[in-house]
């Protein structure tokens, strides 16, 4: 149930029955971390991505978009009026001029609870979260979402592979699982990934389902899709289709504890949720 606030409200007694209901162990449903833990903590910052790796989020996502003078930083919205104190589109606005802005004022009193450093309520680079997700202490993949359309185009896959290469995230070695994956709205973002960095797995999302891809196929060479939880409500037959045709399944923003049991029950591999540490003892993870 939502407050007035919009922030969801649950007590022990239904976690302990969704827990019991989903057999915790039956299905290894991965936890994303959306915005890191953006519920908790000003989203897109130092603060909320910490916050879900302390957590146990097995994966933080991302969005990313390209600032006028060439770098990738962690924003949702074309415009930083809405996170930020400042105003002005990303893509016309350089780092120094985003590094003034505090994008935590947005969030209140949680910025003044949850900022330990002055730079935890900065403006993200892509650059510094990977640097994160590398000082870890374990794995922690990372889910990225190119934000399109922009007026940078196909500079902002360029960017991007660049600097995953830099990471060595592009290749990943033998044996092991690839520990970032790329998602967009736009199967042309996509292709260029596929095209620049082929082991570098893609996400397709999808905000309704199209009649073209009701069947469980994907645009070409995608192997992940990223349907909405509205989608998977309407039709939870869908994963199954997916799963038929050789993708996997990952969906958001998976918030409502019905609906992480609705994902779990469904066979979904990953959920994205703005609330990671809630989400995981539900599965008994925690």
């Amino acid at each position: 149930m939502r407050d007035g606030a919009g922030r969801w409200h649950h007590n022990a007694v239904t976690y302990a029955h969704s827990a019991r209901d989903i057999a915790p162990g039956a299905h290894p449903l991965s936890v994303v971390a959306h915005r890191g833990a953006s519920e908790d903590a000003p989203e897109h910052t130092l603060t909320a991505y910490r916050k879900a790796i302390e957590d146990g989020a097995d994966a933080l996502e991302c969005d990313v978009r390209l600032t006028a003078d060439g770098h990738l930083v962690c924003v949702h919205d074309r415009r930083v009026n809405r996170t930020s104190n400042g105003r002005g589109a990303v893509s016309s606005l350089e780092l120094a001029d985003l590094a003034a802005l505090d994008f935590g004022s947005w969030k209140g009193e949680a910025t003044d609870r949850e900022a330990p450093d002055l730079d935890a309520t900065a403006v993200l680079t892509l650059e510094r979260l990977l640097e994160l997700v590398a000082d870890a202490g374990r794995r922690v993949e990372l889910a990225i979402e190119t934000k399109h359309p922009t007026r940078w185009a196909g500079q902002v896959e360029d960017r991007l592979l660049t600097l995953l290469d830099r990471f060595g995230l592009t290749k990943p070695p033998t044996g092991e699982p690839p520990a970032v994956r790329v998602m967009s709205f736009s199967a042309r973002s996509l292709h260029r990934v596929q095209a620049g960095a082929p082991a570098v797995p893609t996400v397709y999302l999808m905000q309704f389902l199209s009649p073209r891809h009701r069947d469980g196929r994907l645009p070409a060479g995608v192997g992940i899709a990223g349907p909405s939880i509205r989608i998977i409500r309407k039709d939870p037959g869908y994963v199954e289709r997916l799963h038929r045709a050789g993708n996997q399944v990952h969906v958001w923003t998976v918030n409502d504890p019905a609906d992480v049991e609705l994902c779990a029950r469904a066979g979904v591999d990953a959920v994205i949720t703005n609330r990671p540490k809630q989400v995981l003892s539900q599965l008994g993870r925690r």
